[in-house]
């Protein structure tokens, strides 16, 4: 991946280091009700530039709010380059952990290089919203979580905090989130080598990469975007599983889908859902007052109608024996329908997910277990495509923290 430091725009209107109040999460995780707290925030929050209000002139809007925040002094951009070293602390149901990475500008190529390589299927919705908006801003706000192999350590040492913190914000779940400046020509130049032979993974931002790949087509002098960069083996890297919750099924009887199902499946009662822990061949099912656990029986592998050339490592996966083997067979729920948001919704919440299935908010909540790093990689690195919502990293990279002008 070619990298390069750049001139950073940061909030100027503090006189600390905390920016919690201008800060906010990526604009595909904002509802309603979360945009509305963060315009409360602050008058200076990001959101207002990368997840606009709807209405007609909603982009405009957002270019105007910005170049005003500009005249205004009220973000200002590094007098040097820097590469940002990037530091998330955060507990998910155990003792704190502490992920660290690096933000730098790197160089958006098509695919097919083999530089930049996805791991799931986009939408052409999302594409046309961020297209429009970096069309009326012209500014690159929202980081792409980027992943990097860094067996050794290696290129974790060189990018490491060093120096004065310039900007720390706690988030809307009560994570920490710190940023660094590196400057020295040296170390920005050893970073900068240490990127060069490595292909990195894109672990959230699919659809803003693909974005800035159609824009650097309109526009060559956009050959970069803003991303952050965390290393594969370092502590920290926490993918949560996205438990799924089906609606408009007609009919839907549990008992009878559960009948069904008992010709793959193993079937267990389920007493709590709560403290259910599922394995990859082991999902959770549950709606209204029932529920029940279903494993896929080994020898009953073979049988599924798997997608062509999909390989082991995919059809391992949780998500995949989940669609291939009860959704798509047993309900009906194909691709298509997926693509068109008519059947499933979703949540990283297990807790969330028992909650609305029992009570009647949804026909059926399906619990699943996480993806592994291990597992994204030997499918990602097979050039395959999990299906989508496979993962759910957490926590969220912060917009606002620092952004980059193309072109500046």
């Amino acid at each position: 991946m070619d990298i390069e430091p750049f001139h950073g725009y940061r909030y100027a209107g503090a006189t600390r280091t905390d920016v919690s109040p201008i800060v906010a999460p990526p604009y595909d995780q904002i509802s309603p009700e979360t945009q509305e707290r963060l315009h409360a925030m602050s008058p200076h929050n990001i959101v207002r530039v990368t997840y606009p209000r709807d209405g007609g002139e909603k982009y405009r809007q957002a270019a105007s709010v910005l170049e005003a925040w500009l005249a205004q002094g009220v973000w200002r951009r590094d007098e040097r380059p820097a590469i940002y070293p990037y530091q998330q602390t955060y507990s998910v149901g155990g003792p704190s952990v502490t992920r660290t990475g690096f933000i730098a500008l790197g160089e958006v190529s098509d695919y097919a290089r083999g530089v930049v390589l996805p791991h799931e299927r986009t939408h052409a919705g999302p594409k046309e919203d961020r297209m429009r908006l970096l069309e009326a801003t012209a500014a690159d706000i929202g980081l792409l979580f980027m992943l990097v192999s860094d067996a050794d350590g290696e290129l974790g040492h060189a990018a490491a905090p060093v120096g004065e913190l310039i900007a720390e914000a706690e988030d809307l779940r009560g994570e920490h989130h710190r940023v660094w400046r590196i400057t020295d020509d040296a170390a920005l130049a050893r970073i900068v080598t240490l990127m060069a032979p490595r292909p990195v993974i894109i672990a959230d931002g699919h659809h803003r990469y693909e974005t800035a790949v159609a824009y650097r087509q309109r526009h060559p002098h956009a050959a970069r975007k803003m991303m952050a960069f965390f290393a594969l083996e370092a502590p920290g890297l926490t993918i949560l599983a996205n438990h799924r919750l089906v609606h408009g099924v007609q009919p839907f009887d549990f008992d009878d889908f559960v009948q069904m199902a008992s010709r793959w499946f193993a079937v267990a009662p389920l007493d709590d859902p709560l403290t259910f822990r599922p394995a990859p061949a082991s999902i959770g099912v549950v709606s209204g007052p029932d529920a029940a656990a279903l494993t896929l029986r080994p020898e009953s592998r073979d049988l599924i109608g798997w997608p062509s050339g999909t390989s082991p490592a995919w059809r391992a996966l949780a998500v995949s024996i989940l669609h291939e083997g009860l959704l798509r067979p047993l309900l009906g729920i194909t691709d298509a329908r997926l693509d068109a948001k008519t059947h499933v919704d979703y949540t990283a919440d297990l807790a969330e997910a028992v909650r609305l299935a029992r009570a009647g908010t949804y026909q059926a909540a399906f619990l699943i277990a996480p993806t592994t790093p291990a597992e994204l990689q030997a499918v990602v690195r097979g050039g395959e495509l999990m299906p989508q919502k496979s993962t759910h990293f957490y926590p969220k990279l912060l917009d606002g923290l620092v952004f980059h002008r193309l072109g500046a």
